[in-house]
This record gives structure tokens, C-alpha cells and sequence, in this order.
């Protein structure tokens, strides 16, 4: 950052900006514009740009983020501490689909390199995939997977790797509660992920709750096998009285495995369009900068891929409840703005279930990185979504069946909706990150994002894109936005790893279960 005092409002409505310099400002600090700190207050946290009498409403975004608990004079420190909550905008009285702009003009020309499926889906990586239809299963897979990776995997270069779709779901669970369906169809639809290229193999103990017929029943598959007829499932039951001793358990999914690495190393890359792009976008570890340079640069990224025709995803429910006004005006259709609000409203009953609600959200981290509450937070999180109309909703583990913009609904924790954006049927993932976090997943690619220079310099080999050069005025939000899209394409075609790829960075699946644990 330079050494000039400088902070950053977002809005000219604004009362309060947040001080952008590396490691804040001390108190004294005199700004350009005269104003003048009266306590040291640190990089990302709020500054009071005027006087703030009791009970006057905090504005940033041009959006009241919080109500002052006491008198707050010009200069000061503005934390959460400081501030009340607004209570949650009502689901009723929404504006339905009312903001009309005209379609941007399409953006022609842009292609990568990716392997396309019979089914007509394109994946940006070459995987075997080895579904798991309970946990018991796992260290066996793991063992069998070491195995493979060392014996088989050189055999078949064509193959990117051999992953574990590894969760914890499957048995001593409520198999039959009505909000079971939400786990079992996303590792269903995990399982039918453009990257694995149709070869769908199991593991499974036996005894599970989970069985694998219920998991994938037939025509769930939807590519079929040489001779036209539906593909059957490949299954390897560890129970199985064939299986004496752990090595004919390994002995067994290691030859099944072989039998897809053979048809998945004769895949090959060809041009497709941009157009076959299926992105899911996401923050973590947000900090109040995430709002002013990653997520914009997300957002500007976002509506170019909307323009080429691809297909993006944004989520995280609780991180979008304060601008659901923003949402329902956005929707194509009032039927979209409806399902929307629907979505809301069983997030908030399920919220309401576990005696919390959406301020829960909030971390020790966020809050040290100067994001007070949800409300503020949420301002910064919707931007990743962009300008262009919502073309459509997804439930927790529902499959996409179409392209542009969608608000496909999730948890905002980090492993959750990454994995019900992996079940929707993402090809590359968008991660930005504030506060910092290694997280990957084995199953796309993910892009990261660092929302400050400091953080980008410090985890030079973890961070794919430095998107603190916006508030260091080296870059424009559109320069980085084109940046990353020029990356997607990149990586997309194979011919660059993520960070994350070239360290194997992989968190485990975490398939969101609202549905009793017996």
C-alpha cells in the first residue's frame, strides 16, 4: 500500500469508509481530506467520516450495515461492538423480477481445450472417480487408491488422477426423513460430474443405510456403454464373501479401477467454446477488502462468462439474505424471483430450527479483518454475482439443466457449497479469500483469489490471482476481471495447474445432511 493515509468509501452516501494501508493507521493520522483518526484503527477495519449520534444508522455500500450504540465521533473506530444489527428484510414485498436491462452484447470467439462427454457435458479434467456409498469404506479406498496411483495411473497418462469421493454420510443417519433426499442426490450427482467422463465405480461396505442401488438407481447414469444399453453400475461390496482378508478387498477395486482407466485415458481435449464453461464462484476467509477488489473483479469475470454463454453459479445463502432485494429484482422471471424467496424461506426455517439465525455466520476472522456483521459482509459477497439477469435456481444437490446466471442455494461454509456446486455440475472453481485459507478441492480445478497484495505476497505460491492491486490503484476491477477470465481459459484447457492442483490441496466432500443423525 502507499504510505499516504488512505481510506476507501464505497459509496457517496457512505458515513463510514474502511483504512486501506498494510497494518492500519495510528492515531493522530491526518488524511487528505482533513479528517483526523482518534484511535488507531486497523487496515480494513471502519472509520467514522462524520459524527455518529446514538442510534444513527452506520451506511457502507450505500446500504445501513448496523445502527451506533453510542455516540461515535468523526475519527473514530468503528467496530461491531459498536453497532446494532438491522433485523432481516422481510421475504414479503419483494420486487419480482423488475429490473429490465437490456442482454449485454454476447462475447464471441473465446474457446479452450476440454474433453467433451457423450452426454454433451465437458469436463476441464480427466478423473477417475471412486464413489463411496458410506464412510466405513474409506481407509480401505485410500489404501486402494495409493496403490493405484503408483501402479496403474502411469500406464494410462491420458488420466489426470484417481480421487475418493470421500464424505461422511451414509449410514446412522435418518435414511427416510424427507430432507434426506439433500445428501443422497448430491453424492448421486457428484458422482455423474462432467470431469469423471461417465465412469461411475462404488465402493461399498454392504450393511450401509446407503445402498448403492438406492444411491444410483437405474437411468441414473446417462451414458451409455458401446452396445446403446444403459450402463450398468459397477459395484465392490466389501462384504462380499469372495473377500478374504483386506488385500482381496485392495486386489478387488484396484482391478475394477483399471477396467475405467482404460476408457478414461482414450478421452481427448478438443476445442469447445467458452460457452462449456461451468463455474461456480465462492468466498472464504472474507475480509472487509473482498467487497472492494476480489469479489468485484469476480463480478465484472462473472458477466463476461454470461456474455460467452457459459454458465456460473453464485451461493451461500446466509451471504446473500441481506440483498434478497437484489436478487428478486435481478430475476429473469417472476417464477425465478420465486424461487428465490422459497429458497430463503427454508433456510430461515432452518436456521430458526437450531435457534440461530443468519448472524451465526459471521467468524472471529471476518471480524478481525473489519467485516462487522452479516449485513456488511453479505454487501461484499453478492457482488461476485455481477450485473446480468438470474436465469435460475438450484436446491441444495439439484443437477443444472441450463445456462447463465444461477443462484444455486447452499450453506456458505466453505466445504458445503463447494461440494453442492461439485453436484451441480461445476467444471472450475472461483475461491477469494481475504484472511487466507488453503483450500482446494481434488475434483476441479480451483482458481484463488487474494483480496489484498499483502496476503498475495506473503502466500505467493498458494494465491492464483492478486486482486489487492485494485486498492494499490495498480489495477482496474476490469483489468483483473479479464485477468481471471483469461485464467480460466487457461487452466480449463490444461495448460496451467492452480496452485492448488500443483500442491494437491484437497479438502474432503461435506455433504450438507439437514435430516436427523440416528
Amino acid at each position: 500500500m502507499s504510505q499516504e493515509p488512505l481510506f476507501i468509501r464505497m459509496h457517496e452516501a457512505d458515513n463510514v469508509a474502511i483504512v486501506a494501508n498494510d497494518g492500519g493507521l495510528p492515531a493522530g493520522t491526518a488524511f487528505p481530506s482533513g479528517l483526523v483518526l482518534r484511535e488507531k484503527v486497523p487496515q480494513g477495519h471502519k472509520v467514522a467520516l462524520v459524527d455518529l449520534p446514538s442510534g444513527a444508522a452506520v451506511k457502507r455500500y450505500d446500504v445501513t450495515i448496523g445502527y451506533a450504540l453510542q455516540d461515535i465521533p468523526a475519527g473514530s473506530w468503528v467496530h461491531e461492538r459498536l453497532l446494532r444489527m438491522p433485523e432481516a428484510r422481510t421475504l414479503e414485498a419483494l420486487p419480482m423480477a423488475t429490473a429490465r436491462r437490456a442482454p449485454a452484447a454476447p462475447l464471441a470467439g473465446y474457446t479452450f481445450e476440454g474433453y467433451r462427454n457423450p452426454d454433451g457435458s465437458v469436463g476441464t479434467r480427466n478423473i477417475l472417480a471412486i464413489t463411496q456409498s458410506v464412510q466405513c469404506v474409506a481407509g480401505v479406498t485410500r489404501f486402494a487408491i495409493e496403490r493405484i496411483k503408483a501402479q496403474l495411473l502411469p500406464k494410462y497418462p491420458n488420466v489426470d488422477d484417481v480421487v475418493a469421493l470421500e464424505h461422511g454420510y451414509g449410514c446412522g443417519v435418518a435414511i427416510d426423513a424427507p430432507d434426506a433426499v439433500i445428501p443422497i442426490r448430491t453424492l448421486r450427482n457428484i458422482s455423474l460430474n462432467p470431469n469423471f467422463g461417465g465412469e461411475v465405480m462404488v465402493v461399498s461396505l454392504g450393511c450401509e443405510k446407503l445402498q448403492p442401488e438406492r444411491l444410483l438407481p437405474p437411468g441414473s447414469i446417462p451414458i451409455a456403454d458401446q452396445r446403446g444399453e444403459p450402463q450398468e453400475l459397477d459395484v465392490v461390496c466389501l462384504q462380499d464373501e469372495a473377500h478374504v482378508g483386506f488385500m482381496s478387498m485392495v486386489d478387488s477395486i484396484v482391478r475394477q479401477a483399471e477396467t475405467h482407466l482404460r476408457r478414461l485415458n482414450a478421452r481427448r481435449r478438443e476445442t469447445v467454446p467458452a460457452s462449456e464453461l461451468v463455474v461456480g464462484v465462492q468466498c472464504g476467509g472474507s475480509d472487509a477488502f473482498s467487497g472492494v477488489t476480489a469479489n468485484p473483479a469476480v463480478g465484472f469475470c462473472t458477466d463476461l462468462l454470461v456474455r460467452a454463454g457459459a454458465t456460473v453459479m453464485f451461493s451461500e445463502t446466509t451471504e446473500v439474505r441481506d440483498g434478497v432485494a437484489q436478487l428478486t429484482a435481478r430475476a429473469a422471471t417472476p417464477e425465478v424471483a420465486q424461487a428465490i424467496v422459497r429458497e430463503m424461506a427454508w433456510y430461515d426455517a432452518y436456521l430458526k430450527r437450531g435457534s440461530v439465525d443468519r448472524s451465526a455466520n459471521t467468524t472471529p476472522g471476518n471480524k478481525k479483518g473489519g467485516l462487522s456483521n452479516i449485513v456488511e459482509k453479505a454487501m461484499g459477497s453478492i457482488v461476485k454475482s455481477g450485473s446480468a439477469r438470474i436465469d435460475g435456481v438450484l436446491a441444495p444437490g439439484e443437477k443444472l439443466k441450463q445456462k447463465g446466471l444461477v443462484y444455486a442455494a447452499t450453506p456458505a461454509s466453505d466445504f458445503i457449497c463447494g461440494t453442492l456446486q461439485l453436484a451441480a455440475g461445476m467444471n472450475l472453481h472461483v475461491f477469494t479469500t481475504g484472511r487466507g485459507t488453503p483450500y482446494g478441492l481434488a475434483e476441479v480445478p480451483v482458481i484463488k483469489v487474494a483480496t489484498r497484495s499483502d496476503l498475495a505476497r506473503r502466500w505467493h505460491d498458494l494465491m492464483d490471482i492478486d486482486a489487492g492491486t485494485i486498492a494499490e490503484g495498480k489495477a482496474t476491477i476490469e483489468q483483473v476481471g479479464w485477468e481471471m477470465f483469461r485464467l480460466m481459459l487457461e487452466v480449463a484447457s490444461g495448460r496451467k495447474k492452480t496452485w492448488a492442483e500443483q500442491w494437491k490441496l484437497h479438502n474432503q466432500l461435506v455433504l450438507f445432511n439437514p435430516a436427523p443423525v440416528t
